[in-house]
């Protein structure tokens, strides 16, 4: 098999001469020293390591193993140097998958990340390689830009989209409410007078009246004024009566006003996931009972919607979940929804404050 210079000549040359030396961490015990040293190991000096051990394994089974290479083997000796090849390379299997293994793991992490549901990050794999670790962190890395220059840029989104609603319910306000409230006078005031003319005209003051009110209340769901006046609370509760006047619904609260100090796009937001969810049961879950809570959970604001109807389409859900989920992600808000114990639907918003 080979003289023994020849085998002192090839350990010299092995590769293990040319790793930098290991850092020897002071107080600790060789084993865990070992395990330090083995966990700060790029996965290519794992593998490499690795594939070491079974070339030495093989070394030492073909130099002591009666075998020998002047002659062609025996039936029993290729038998024994098949179950060795087998048995090495299933050793050589087994360690480079313990070794891969953080590699699949960070895959599946990065398929399963996503935009809709923020927060998901690559753990911190127990043993991995400084590959793997670097890949983590620049993965982490890469999520938190994202997040972060989505946030900004959905923030910039509904600044805009809540400063056109200002501008329209001023619009219908000033203009449109004006003018149909002149209409409604003048309309009245001649139907004060006799003539044959008086029914329409009584007609007309009813139409115009009526219609004022569409438009101040179009006015209030594009802006409420309840939130800039009188706060989140008396908001909700405006916005729980008006929904409770709907034929068939009622509409039942719990309301916290020992709530902390919100900011203002905070407020908003809740508000608008409640003004959500209560327009998507009004249009499609046929409800009779409907129940809305804000609640304070330790370090949380708890929004929640649950009413006891047939459910929501997918369609609507996915819909209507994708604009609260995008105001939620700018405040950093968690939303989740799911079956009511009413077999309705529940939503619940919950923010960190």
């Amino acid at each position: 098999m080979g003289s023994p210079s020849s085998q002192s000549q090839l350990s010299a040359t092995a590769p293990f001469s040319t790793a930098p030396p290991p850092e020897v961490i002071p107080g600790a015990t060789p084993v865990s020293g070992i395990r330090q040293r083995w966990k700060r190991l790029s996965l290519l000096w794992r593998v490499f390591a690795a594939n070491v051990a079974v070339f030495a394994v093989a070394f030492a089974v073909l130099a002591w193993a009666p075998v020998t290479v002047h002659r062609v083997a025996t039936p029993s000796e290729l038998l024994v140097l098949s179950i060795g090849l087998i048995l090495m390379l299933a050793f050589d299997l087994a360690m480079l998958r313990r070794t891969f293994a953080p590699l699949r793991r960070l895959a599946a992490t990065m398929q399963a990340v996503d935009p809709a549901q923020p927060g998901r990050r690559a753990e911190a794999f127990d043993g991995a390689g400084a590959e793997v670790t670097a890949l983590a962190g620049a993965l982490n890395s890469m999520l938190d830009r994202l997040e972060g220059e989505r946030r900004e840029s959905g923030r910039q989104v509904l600044a805009a989209q809540e400063r056109e609603r200002t501008r329209i319910a001023r619009e219908l306000h000033d203009e449109v409410g004006q003018t149909l409230t002149a209409i409604a006078l003048r309309a009245e005031r001649a139907a004060a007078e006799p003539g044959p003319q008086h029914e329409a005209l009584v007609d007309i003051t009813e139409t115009a009246l009526r219609s004022l009110e569409d438009v101040r209340r179009i006015g209030r769901e594009l802006r409420p004024e309840a939130l800039d006046d009188l706060g989140l609370v008396n908001a909700l509760i405006a916005l729980c009566a008006r929904a409770d006047r709907q034929r068939g619904l009622r509409v039942r609260r719990d309301l916290d006003w020992g709530l902390p100090q919100l900011s203002p796009e905070v407020e908003l937001v809740i508000y608008r996931a409640a003004q959500e969810a209560l327009t998507n049961v009004l249009r499609h879950a046929q409800a009779t009972d409907v129940f809305v809570a804000l609640k304070r959970d330790g370090s949380d604001v708890v929004l929640t919607v649950s009413d006891n109807g047939r459910g929501l389409p997918a369609a609507v859900t996915e819909r209507g979940l994708r604009g609260m989920r995008e105001r939620a992600m700018v405040i950093g808000a968690r939303l989740e929804l799911g079956r009511a114990t009413r077999r309705g639907t529940e939503i619940v918003l919950r923010v960190s404050v």
